[in-house]
């Protein structure tokens, strides 16, 4: 199995002068999810080489097992660090993408014509896309085979309203993700704030907050054991 796990490029967060990134347990969680099964992952990024760290991710009460064993991990830090650029990636390497969320894929995956292509290519070629917690923001300019959206009428999640006023973030994002996800016409669904939820339809898998990005890795990794 061959992976390619999709980060963001975008730091700022809007105007208040505050860092964002990705948040390193949603990235750390799957990775070993997906490497520990053996498959193969590669790291890409819209800017490519180092993506920014949610700082908020790097807090005490962030830390997981997981976040624990990728900063004694040197060959992952590394892969991160030099992660390829998203125009680099030729879809026919990999069996599957996942993208980790943190509030920078608001900013940039949301709008990259690269990664908008690249989710285009890999469902459009029976290969299965999973997000979680902002990650799915990269799905909103996503376009099905008949043109219309790619959530449309698919059962999905991600961040939620309430979770977003929780962390005092609502009037700063650029958009609600719960609210873009549901006007595209997708069947928005959600569990308790800060638990894990997932959902998958066929191949698109979505999960709602960082408790619950382990349960999407297991999502895909299934998936891909039940295609081969």
């Amino acid at each position: 199995m061959k992976i390619l796990i999709v980060l963001t490029s975008h730091s700022a967060l809007g105007d208040t002068g505050k860092k964002t990134g990705f948040w390193i347990e949603e990235f750390a969680a799957p990775y070993y999810v997906l490497a520990d099964a053996g498959a193969i992952i590669t790291i890409a990024s819209p800017l490519g080489g180092q993506p920014p760290v949610d700082p908020k991710s790097e807090a005490a009460d962030a830390q997981t097992p997981a976040t624990k064993r990728f900063y004694a991990d040197l060959d992952a830090i590394d892969k991160v660090a030099n992660s390829i650029k998203i125009s680099d990636v030729n879809k026919d390497d990999y069996d599957a993408v996942f993208y980790p969320g943190g509030h920078g894929p608001l900013w940039d995956l949301a709008n990259d014509e690269n990664s908008i292509q690249l989710i285009e290519d890999f469902y459009n070629t029976q290969k299965p896309v999973a997000f979680v917690c902002h990650a799915p923001a990269a799905l909103i300019k996503v376009k099905a085979e008949n043109g219309h959206p790619l959530v449309k009428g698919k059962r999905v999640t991600g961040f939620s309203n309430s979770e977003e006023e929780a962390v005092g973030l609502t009037k700063v994002v650029p958009f609600l993700l719960e609210d873009e996800l549901k006007t595209l016409g997708a069947h928005y669904s959600k569990g308790a704030d800060w638990s894990s939820y997932a959902e998958q339809d066929g191949l698109l898998i979505t999960g709602q907050n960082p408790a619950s990005s382990e349960a999407v890795a297991k999502l895909l990794l299934k998936t891909l054991i039940g295609k081969k």
